[in-house]
């Protein structure tokens, strides 16, 4: 599986024709204990850049957005009950939503992690 990062702090998980989304965990360190997320419907078709969603923690409420275009497969249902995840695992069960992509030469805009890396370090 291959991982790349928007400067937005998502990042994708891809798998085939399909990625992984949801916040890295630099941007839940920032937020701060997330206790809830709201995530984008199945059937949403997004454009790379659109809000796919919100999520709120103790400090503050931040958009989401989708780094990529395609159309929603699936949601994390399990961040309703538990937005905790997001705080334990953000690249792991903390997962957002499941898109197939559009266009996969649109991650050829995003960062791999050590360009992720150097560009939060920069921050």
């Amino acid at each position: 599986m291959d991982i790349y990062y928007s400067e937005d702090h998502e990042y994708v998980a891809v798998d085939g024709d399909v990625a992984m989304v949801g916040i890295t965990d630099y941007a839940q360190n920032a937020l701060g204990d997330v206790v809830y997320v709201e995530l984008p419907k199945v059937g949403d078709t997004l454009e790379a850049g659109d809000q796919a969603g919100v999520v709120e923690s103790v400090k503050s409420a931040s958009e989401v957005y989708t780094p990529v275009s395609g159309e929603v497969i699936l949601v994390n249902e399990a961040l309703a009950d538990n937005p905790a995840l997001v705080n334990s695992d953000p690249v792991g069960d903390g997962w957002f939503f499941k898109i197939r992509l559009s266009d996969a030469a649109e991650l050829e805009d995003l960062k791999d992690e050590d360009g992720y890396q150097d560009y939060v370090s920069g921050l």
